[in-house]
């Protein structure tokens, strides 16, 4: 098997409308559905479930499992939905369950949980 082969073979098969993905990542849906969240607080379902490759219903699905945990809080406004991330969760795994979720949100987005500017080290 040659190495294009090989790698081609660890995507998964592209949905409608949607590019290949890599079979595996290093952050999971539940990282991404968080992560989309930070970014814009008032993103549609739909549209983290577009950002993130899933379908609508497993992004409900997450976003519950995200406020069951406590990771976030969902309040209607109008006819929209907005979300808080909660600061300082914790990771769910053992391995790092030491560390907030806030540096990886920062990581990504630029924006401390909760709404505010990251700090920003000077160089």
């Amino acid at each position: 098997m040659t190495a294009e082969r090989a790698a081609a073979s660890r995507q998964e098969a592209p949905g409608p409308g949607r590019p290949a993905r890599p079979a595996w990542t290093f952050l999971t849906n539940h990282g991404h559905v968080l992560l989309s969240v930070a970014r814009e607080p008032d993103i549609l379902v739909t549209d983290i479930a577009e950002r993130v490759g899933i379908t609508t219903r497993a992004a409900l699905q997450i976003l519950k499992d995200l406020e069951t945990a406590g990771y976030l809080q969902r309040t209607r406004v109008g006819r929209r939905t907005h979300y808080t991330i909660r600061p300082h969760q914790h990771f769910r795994h053992p391995s790092t369950a030491a560390q907030e979720v806030d540096g990886l949100i920062r990581l990504f987005t630029e924006r401390a949980p909760g709404g505010g500017p990251a700090a920003r080290a000077e160089p």
